[in-house]
């Protein structure tokens, strides 16, 4: 067993874990931090995106280990301090970009990464970006008008 520790959502955490244990199933299993979704185990979904220092990655392709003295933020990082949703996770409620909910913490979290990079991405900017994020329930159509809504509401924020 090996100590790691490092910030999560603010918030100093630490543990015992194995070599083999992933940043996913630490968030998960030690932290209960159950919004970080784990769709695949292959890199595949992108339902388990995660922040480390400021990098979106999919955390089922990282170990615990590797995140020793990061920053990480999660899905539950994004709501407000009063525990109202964020200004990505508003839009994605506004636009419906959302149904059964299991990709949207991984969709958030690329949007996120995207606004970060680009603060006006246009349509094939963010179907670019998603790429590595799979949805299979809303056709992407209203995912892309929710991160277009989002980087607006941020742009309008900023000035």
């Amino acid at each position: 067993m090996n100590e790691v520790s490092f910030v999560v959502n603010g918030r100093e955490v630490s543990g015992e874990v194995e070599g083999r244990t992933l940043l996913s199933e630490f968030l998960r299993e030690n932290l209960r931090l159950t919004g970080t979704h784990v769709g695949c185990d292959t890199s595949q979904c992108g339902a388990c995106v995660v922040h480390v220092d400021g990098n979106a990655v999919k955390s089922c392709t990282m170990f615990a280990l590797e995140a020793e003295g990061s920053n990480v933020l999660t899905i539950e990082g994004m709501a407000n301090e009063d525990g109202s949703l964020g200004v990505i996770q508003q839009a994605f409620q506004d636009h419906h970009g959302l149904q059964c909910g299991f990709c949207t913490p991984g969709m958030v979290m690329s949007a996120s990464a995207l606004i970060s990079e680009n603060p006006d991405p246009s349509e094939m900017e963010i179907r670019d970006y998603l790429e590595g994020n799979i949805c299979r329930c809303t056709g992407y159509h209203n995912i892309v008008k929710a991160i277009q809504a989002a980087a607006e509401a941020t742009r309008t924020q900023a000035a």
